[in-house]
């Protein structure tokens, strides 16, 4: 988060250049906050966003790969980023998708003005852009989830953990899953280290074996 009497830094991501270019508009004529870049895809977000951004607003839908699992390898990559999701539409699985992953709640693309700014002054501070009612419906799927992926261990992983966990299984290193998934050595060491400890497993010599046993069951 940003320190006390520095600027917020704010990135977008949006493959739509009419919406960065409203949003930057109203973000470099906030004297608490620094525009300091845009993406039109999840490449460019994962290579912008991480160890330079504070809050970063990322379109759920972006041509090469989801934004919610933009926001999980960023969050994954950098903890202290504040993501707020952009979407055409509210509905209660991106929401809920987008807490798994770690955002600080969403905005629809309809949203204007003060909305957005103060919006991202909340998320900046640590807040939430939930109320109190989104957020337990929220917290009770979350607690369903749980206890459902109790029937098997692999339902636990998110899609590009199941993906690295075949990697390793196949006996690839950290940097030969990174030039496949295009995520950086530290990035797939920190992946690698959650999917060891979501299975329980303490080595990655027994993936392939863990993989075997559960991926039918």
């Amino acid at each position: 988060m940003s320190e006390e009497g520095k600027k917020i830094r704010v990135a977008i991501v949006d493959d739509h250049e009419v919406v960065r270019v409203g949003l930057r508009s109203m973000i470099e004529r906030q004297p608490d906050m620094e525009f300091v870049g845009e993406a039109a895809t999840a490449q460019e977000a994962l290579r912008l966003i991480p160890g330079r951004t504070d809050v970063a607003i990322l379109d759920i839908r972006l041509p090469d790969q989801s934004g919610i699992e933009v926001c999980r390898q960023v969050k994954a990559e950098d903890p202290d980023v504040s993501v707020i999701m952009l979407t055409s539409f509210g509905d209660d699985d991106v929401l809920f998708q987008s807490l798994l992953a770690g955002a600080a709640g969403y905005l629809l693309k309809e949203t204007r003005g003060r909305a957005v700014i103060d919006a991202i002054r909340t998320v900046a501070s640590g807040g939430s852009l939930l109320d109190p009612g989104v957020a337990e419906k929220v917290l009770s799927r979350i607690r369903h989830a749980n206890v459902n992926a109790k029937e098997n261990p692999l339902d636990t992983l998110t899609s590009q953990e199941r993906r690295i966990l075949e990697l390793i299984a196949e006996g690839k290193t950290n940097k030969e899953i990174g030039e496949i998934v295009f995520l950086s050595d530290k990035t797939v060491k920190h992946y690698v280290s959650n999917i060891l400890s979501k299975l329980g497993l303490s080595r990655r010599s027994e993936a392939a074996a863990f993989l075997a046993r559960h991926e039918k069951a």
